[in-house]
């Protein structure tokens, strides 16, 4: 009161009274719900979601009605026709390979005769997204082609990614989606460490090995500026290309970083890749451990010690092979091998020759003591 009848001074302002805030909901928990009929505690009471009521477990009396159910609604309509057993409250994930937030309804005919076929026409008609539906096209053609030719799905994925990086910036408008794929799946094997050569991938997409080199030269520059300006790299040092897309994205990668563009990505001119294209013919070949292991090891060698410089990796592959095979005690002709490798017989004849006068220093001693090798059994060049 005494604050309240205080005298002001003259051009004093009163102070207006303190208005105290509403105190938040708390539930008690000293009240708690109990039978009326048994006064058990604790009491046995039991939810039936499927009816919305509270139910006394112990003499059946009905405690609650129209309950709400807090649980999980794992329901979709994606499986009506398997007794809706799909346990997804959300539906798919969202693909990273399309565009938009793919939240958009498809309207089904099959269960709702002529009146839902109208409205799936209807609805396609004013959906018009050509974007998506060429990324669409591209995607399915390049699973087809992997799956024809035995590609792993981990390749398949990147060499989506590739495409889609590719489409994305806008760089390749005027070529055909299939040199597109060609050079997707080119890039894509060789990211994996599975590589192809031009001549493989031109058999599987049909395209000419000009028009994928052509490709594949501006796919080349893009990332280059791309690797550049995401991830500061200077000038001509890039990372792959599903690194440079999902760097891009904010997702971590465990991608090699600071290697040159030969590195990376392969040149049919180096024989960087020729260790991995050696482990995959020999499986062709039939040839067995530790052939394909002492093959990759040659081509490893004769990589670092630039014995074949300037032959392309399938000369060196198909060389080492032919050596190998030999000296593990499995001889193949160099008519097989080069069927096989896509290489003529006198190129690997050639090119073995230089293998054979440089053999001491290619040779481990562990591929004779431990794997049964001899030299012996090495035809002269």
């Amino acid at each position: 009161m005494a604050a309240t009848n205080a005298i002001l001074s003259p051009g004093a302002i009163p102070e207006a009274p303190a208005v105290k805030a509403p105190e938040a909901f708390q539930e008690n928990l000293n009240i708690h719900l109990i039978c009326p009929e048994c006064r058990e505690a604790p009491p046995n009471l039991t939810e039936d979601f499927a009816a919305g009521d509270t139910i006394c477990a112990s003499c059946g009396l009905v405690l609650g009605s129209r309950i709400v159910d807090t649980r999980s609604e794992w329901r979709t309509f994606a499986n009506d026709d398997q007794g809706n057993d799909d346990p997804s409250r959300v539906g798919e994930a969202a693909n990273p390979l399309l565009n938009g937030e793919q939240l958009e309804t498809s309207i089904s005919f099959k269960t709702g005769g002529a009146a839902a076929r109208d409205l799936t026409r209807a609805q396609n008609k004013t959906i018009n997204d050509k974007g998506q539906k060429s990324l669409m096209g591209a995607y399915k053609q390049i699973g087809a082609v992997c799956d024809a030719h035995h590609i792993q799905p981990a390749v398949c994925n990147t060499a989506k990614l590739n495409f889609k990086m590719v489409d994305d910036g806008k760089i390749l408008k005027g070529k055909s989606n299939e040199a597109v794929i060609a050079s997707c799946i080119f890039l894509a094997c060789r990211q994996h460490g599975v590589p192809r050569s031009f001549r493989e991938v031109h058999e599987m997409c049909n395209v000419s090995k000009k028009e994928i080199g052509r490709t594949f030269k501006m796919i080349e520059k893009f990332i280059a500026k791309k690797a550049s300006e995401t991830n500061g790299l200077p000038t001509g040092k890039i990372i792959s290309i599903r690194s440079t897309y999902l760097a891009s994205k904010n997702i971590e990668s465990n991608s090699r970083t600071g290697q040159s563009l030969n590195d990376e990505i392969g040149d049919e001119e180096g024989s960087g890749r020729a260790p991995q294209m050696s482990n995959r013919f020999c499986s062709k070949l039939g040839l067995s451990y530790p052939c394909p292991m002492v093959a990759e090891e040659l081509a490893e060698r004769v990589s670092h010690q630039g014995l074949l410089v300037g032959r392309s990796p399938l000369s060196v592959a198909a060389a080492c092979i032919y050596m190998a095979a030999h000296l593990m005690g499995h001889p193949k002709s160099p008519k097989e091998v080069g069927a096989m490798c896509g290489v003529s017989d006198g190129t690997i004849r050639t090119s073995y020759k230089h293998l054979y006068e440089a053999r001491d220093e290619l040779v481990l001693k562990e591929w004779i003591t431990l794997r049964n090798g001899d030299m012996r059994r090495l035809p002269t060049a």
